[in-house]
């Protein structure tokens, strides 16, 4: 009978020179080497949870194997997938390979990390995008680190337990059964100074006058009530880069309801109205 493979962990996660972790996003990622579970880490859009498994298996010196979802994603599709389809084909042109149903079998995400001959990263990216059950479909295969291919009889077993780092944008709530087997972070926005760390790694040179003056504007804009969708990290890197490339002066920032290049912040006509009609009364009542 075969056993779940154990891999004690040897490394751990300190962050890198291009990724501002947090110290307990740093515990968390080690915590999750210590138990041997999946990491799942929850977010707002664009405070860098994809970019952690890109930065975890840098640091760690590991392949990333990346299996981004989508609604139509199956969980047999990160094992592996028959191709029946060129099967059928083959075989109405007389191709040989048809005798061996091992030409057909397409390996997936999954398969490729557990026969690989080292360690590897896998990221399962925005897992709340696909069907409900999915969560659930690949209980077995992450708990045990194995499964069975109906096709060929044979049974993939991993040759090291990989670290998975599974994404989630809360779009919809996850099966209970799937979430005791994780270890849950949830990346709260950056403060202030953190925040400025993470221009640091991005803009090295750049000008404190212009990045209080753009921390100020940004901060007070996430502030605003009512707003559908509240700017995000990258968005702001996006806009400071930007401000940097028109040479957009501090003072320029200063006192105005409407940023300067806000296209780059707010995503939606309703936000851009909101704030142009928040700007209008205050006008009025100056």
């Amino acid at each position: 009978m075969n056993k779940t493979p154990h891999f004690p962990p040897t490394q751990r996660f300190t962050g890198t020179d291009r990724y501002i972790a947090t110290d307990a996003l740093k515990m968390a990622v080690n915590a999750a080497l210590t138990l041997e579970r999946p990491l799942l880490i929850k977010g707002e859009p664009g405070t860098g949870k994809t970019l952690l498994a890109e930065e975890v298996a840098r640091a760690l010196n590991r392949p990333l194997r990346q299996w981004h979802i989508k609604s139509t994603t199956k969980a047999n599709q990160g094992l592996y997938e028959y191709d029946a389809v060129s099967r059928l084909r083959d075989s109405q042109l007389g191709d040989e390979k048809v005798r061996d149903i091992r030409n057909y079998i397409v390996k997936g995400e999954l398969w490729h990390a557990f026969e690989s001959e080292e360690p590897v990263v896998v990221l399962i990216d925005e897992i709340d995008k696909a069907d409900i059950e999915f969560p659930n479909d690949l209980l077995r295969e992450l708990d045990r680190m194995e499964f069975h291919v109906y096709e060929t009889q044979q049974t993939i077993q991993a040759r090291h337990r990989p670290l998975i780092i599974i994404t989630s944008n809360n779009e919809k709530d996850l099966p209970d059964a799937f979430l005791r087997r994780c270890f849950f972070h949830y990346i709260q926005f950056p403060e202030r100074e953190t925040l400025r760390e993470i221009v640091g790694v991005h803009f090295p040179d750049i000008r404190t006058e212009i990045l209080s003056a753009a921390l100020d504007t940004f901060f007070a804009l996430r502030e605003v009530p009512g707003l559908k969708k509240k700017p995000s990290t990258s968005e702001f890197l996006d806009w400071l880069r930007l401000l940097l490339a028109e040479s957009v002066p501090p003072s320029a920032l200063a006192h105005v309801d409407v940023p300067p290049l806000a296209g780059a912040l707010l995503k939606n006509e309703q936000d851009l109205g909101l704030l142009q009609r928040l700007s209008a009364m205050a006008r009025r009542q100056r």
